[in-house]
């Protein structure tokens, strides 16, 4: 048994749920915080519309809640607090994972998570204090959280076998679990408690998965003092063509001339687009859509994540086997993964849109949406790593780049489509254009992407053009 790479497996699972937790908490504790408006006044966009109760506390409907709220924001300030944890979220992304090329992963993945934590637990001051205070913080986070990604690639590369990587890399999706057990239970707070235990809570969660992290968690195989000699030996020998020993010159020529990483990055705005608009924009269009409480809202907005998770382990297994087979190429079953996280979903996003008031239709193809990105685990997230597992955390940091800017810019598209006068035709337009924005790169994958072992990986050092480099260590050429 694998244990040392189970346990692995099972913290950086644990890893991204809370980090995900702390990215989220504000999009579900925001529906308490403040109201989404029409002319000035709330609104529901199928029925129940209040013309009169503007700042009132009501009920309307076992399920419809039209309340008073701390905050009067307008749709653009809401934007901006939605969106601002993405503004720099990017400007880390490569620097982490330059930075975990020198600190480890251990190191990177464990502060820049810890750094949310605490933040989380200063969102409710900084709310009261100022929305400009809020905006701040919610920058910070996103700032130094933006190091987490890139620099987990890193570990993956130096802990994980190629023909396993797809299983490994499920992991990243406790950041779906984190996102399922987070709606509904942030809507269990907001219901008994109120929207500023939202970041009391899951900030105190996040602290203690530091803990076990910083204690239990090794950068590589070699430095694991309880990991068995059969597992070190598995690990280490299937790693020795395509992961060095020695850090390498990284070749960046030949990085940023290379297609297929130009093409997978697409991918990655692609979905990034999805998930980020899906994420936070979810619980404001089930609130305006049928003016759900926040326990339900909560539900319906967390188990479509759960499902991603399922799905994500399914399709995993499904493409690891074809690969084994030796049947398939890389490349070919990363494109079933790719068409699935990407044209499928678009297709699905704009059927939600366009489903109107039907309650089944739209939390339906909510549900099929979400779980259409699970794919992305075996498809556009393994990608950088069969690319160049060398240099897999430097090829994140752009990928990461890349993912993140939807997240920042979609709140401002939703904020022109709206305008302050939310209206189902407004959304759906945005939704539509969501949608094309989705599918167009994963089209584009299927002509012109490639997912396998690029030559750059392992560059020859430029003192001794007569080298190769296997392993990280030189041998002439015969």
């Amino acid at each position: 048994m694998m244990r040392a790479t189970v346990s692995l497996w099972f913290l950086v699972f644990a890893g991204f749920a809370c980090n995900y937790m702390i990215r989220i908490n504000l999009n579900i504790a925001i529906v308490d915080m403040t109201t989404a408006k029409s002319g000035g006044r709330s609104i529901l966009m199928c029925g129940n519309t209040d013309n009169s109760t503007y700042g009132l506390n009501l009920t309307v409907g076992k399920d419809v809640v039209v309340k008073k709220t701390d905050f009067e924001w307008k749709d653009s300030e809401r934007a901006s607090v939605l969106g601002s944890f993405y503004w720099l979220h990017w400007a880390l992304q490569l620097p982490g994972g330059l930075l975990a090329r020198q600190f480890g992963a251990k190191c990177i993945f464990g502060f820049s998570n810890l750094f949310m934590f605490v933040m989380s637990l200063l969102m409710p001051v900084l709310a009261r204090w100022d929305i400009k205070g809020l905006i701040v913080a919610r920058v910070l986070q996103g700032l130094v959280g933006g190091m987490a990604w890139p620099s987990v690639h890193h570990l993956t590369a130096h802990w994980v076998p190629p023909n396993k990587r797809s299983k490994f890399i499920t992991a990243y999706l406790g950041s779906s679990i984190g996102v399922a057990f987070t709606f509904p239970f942030c809507g269990f707070i907001l219901e008994n408690w109120g929207w500023p235990y939202v970041f009391y809570v899951t900030g105190a969660i996040g602290m203690v998965w530091f803990l076990a992290w910083w204690l239990l968690v090794y950068d590589t195989p070699s430095q694991h003092p309880y990991i068995s000699e059969v597992e070190l030996v598995h690990i280490t020998s299937s790693l020795t063509d395509v992961v060095s020993t020695t850090k390498l010159p990284i070749p960046w020529k030949a990085v940023l001339t290379c297609v297929p990483f130009w093409i997978a990055l697409s991918i990655q705005w692609s979905t990034g687009w999805a998930l980020h608009t899906l994420m936070t924009q979810t619980p404001t269009y089930l609130v305006l859509m049928f003016g759900w409480n926040p326990e339900k809202i909560g539900l319906w907005s967390g188990i479509p994540h759960f499902t991603r998770f399922l799905f994500s382990l399914v399709l995993s297994f499904v493409i690891d086997s074809l690969m084994a087979t030796g049947k398939y190429s890389r490349t070919c079953v990363r494109k079933i993964s790719t068409n699935i996280c990407t044209v499928v979903q678009a297709l699905l996003i704009v059927a939600l849109v366009y489903s109107g008031c039907d309650q089944f239709l739209v939390n339906g193809f909510l549900l099929l949406a979400m779980t259409a990105s699970g794919a992305s685990t075996s498809g556009p997230l393994s990608i950088m790593v069969d690319l160049s597992p060398n240099f897999a955390s430097v090829l994140q940091g752009f990928s990461g780049i890349t993912g993140v800017i939807p997240g920042m810019i979609s709140p401002f598209v939703l904020s022109y489509f709206t305008n302050d006068n939310n209206t189902l035709e407004s959304w759906q337009h945005f939704f539509a254009l969501s949608g094309v924005i989705i599918a167009i790169p994963g089209l584009l994958y299927n002509f012109f992407g490639s997912s396998e072992l690029q030559l750059w990986n392992n560059p020859i050092p430029e003192n001794d053009p007569e080298s190769v480099v296997t392993n990280g260590n030189s041998t002439a050429k015969i």
